[in-house]
């Protein structure tokens, strides 16, 4: 018998679904323990709507997607009429300014993500993750959104591989970044890690982190009921200040991390160093099902090393300790590499309606995705650990 028809409907909020049937195209395996990542679950993306953290006035319009079958909600996609370019991490300032320069408009655009997120995972989301029949549907559905509405784009941002290769397929062009990851091979402790780097790189990190720690205070992991309301008066601090610095204001909004405190503190491990009683800096990580995911990072005192040690040392810790096989630190950051974070692909997909600007943007992504596998090849070639031991 033939599988029934999917019926593609938009919601404009996730208040329209109910969190079990989000949930269940968003992370299936959840119903057996934690989802692979938090990211398009339902208590997320609702937090940055009820926040207003995305919606009216931020450039980020929520459009989602649902597929049905025989009634029964099979597929989802999170997605966004976007107004600008901005907390993407997938960056298209230039085509954006091309496309002006020629006389076209390239706002609104269309963008499947999730908003100030560059985490890797599915977009295309089926309660069966390997239903190709699913994934499909909504990426068709999407791009016949964006013809009827006239936009210059759609992108799909920090997809998966599979992802990308079934939209190559349909006509996207791929375009291939990359991240930083620290990997765990069954470490003992962060001295077993250690063991396995060259002697210049280890002695180099072990007396980073005793700059770090001798700031004056002491530094904890706090999660789940650890976390206390105060503890985020304090980070919202400095969330501020690094907002205010690398974005020119935050994205998100201070009730953003009300609806954490909320509804995800078993999903976060807050690392914070503490002097005199005070928080003085901090750094916010999601906890996935075999990852730790590093977001945001801030201080209110300038401390040597603090930062190295609050956001790449402290996380390795924590997954050695939980038996995670892996730490995602975010978006670049090729100091990263000295500490152990080795360079990985990251995949996106993007249509472009007009016929000339697709083809200049498919050029330069063709010599753009060379250089960064170049680029990965010839880091991982520098990283720091010892011979046959990366």
């Amino acid at each position: 018998m033939r599988a029934p028809a999917f019926e593609i409907t938009r919601i404009a909020s996730l208040a329209e679904v109910a969190a079990a049937e989000w949930d269940a195209c968003a992370c299936p395996e959840a119903a057996t323990g934690r989802p692979l990542d938090p990211f398009t679950t339902h208590r997320f993306l609702s937090a940055l709507e009820s926040s207003g953290s995305v919606g009216p006035g931020t450039g980020w319009t929520p459009c989602h997607l649902l597929a049905r079958q025989g009634g029964r909600i099979t597929g989802a996609m999170p997605l966004y009429l976007k107004g600008h370019s901005q907390g993407e991490y997938i960056f298209d300032h230039h085509w954006a300014e091309a496309w002006a320069r020629a006389g076209g408009r390239y706002y609104p655009k269309l963008q499947s993500a999730v908003p100030f997120t560059p985490v890797s995972g599915r977009r295309l989301l089926a309660a069966t993750p390997d239903d190709a029949g699913t994934a499909a549907a909504l990426l068709a559905a999407a791009l016949r959104i964006a013809g009827e509405l006239r936009l210059s784009s759609l992108h799909v941002t920090f997809c998966s591989a599979g992802e990308s290769a079934l939209g190559a397929g349909q006509g996207f062009l791929p375009r291939l970044s990359q991240q930083f990851h620290w990997h765990n091979r069954d470490y003992a402790d962060f001295e077993a890690f250690l063991a396995a780097l060259a002697s210049r790189k280890r002695k180099a990190i072990r007396k980073e982190r005793a700059t770090a720690q001798a700031f004056g205070g002491s530094i904890r992991r706090l999660t789940g009921a650890q976390i206390e309301p105060a503890h985020w008066d304090a980070f919202w601090a400095f969330y501020q200040d690094t907002g205010s610095r690398k974005w020119g204001h935050p994205y998100l909004t201070r009730a953003f991390f009300d609806e954490l405190h909320a509804t995800m503190r078993d999903d976060i491990l807050l690392v914070l160093a503490e002097r005199e009683g005070r928080p003085v800096a901090g750094a916010l990580n999601f906890i996935g099902r075999d990852a730790l995911f590093g977001r945001y990072w801030g201080a209110v005192e300038d401390h040597p090393c603090l930062h190295f040690e609050c956001c790449y040392h402290q996380a390795i810790d924590h997954a050695i300790d939980h038996r995670l096989s892996r730490v995602e630190a975010g978006a670049q950051g090729e100091h990263k590499l000295a500490r152990g974070y080795l360079p990985v692909e990251t995949h996106s997909l993007h249509w472009i309606a007009d016929p000339g600007l697709r083809a200049a943007i498919a050029r330069y992504l063709r010599s753009e995705s060379a250089a960064v596998g170049d680029e990965i090849g010839a880091l991982a070639a520098l990283g720091p650990f010892r011979k046959g031991q990366d």
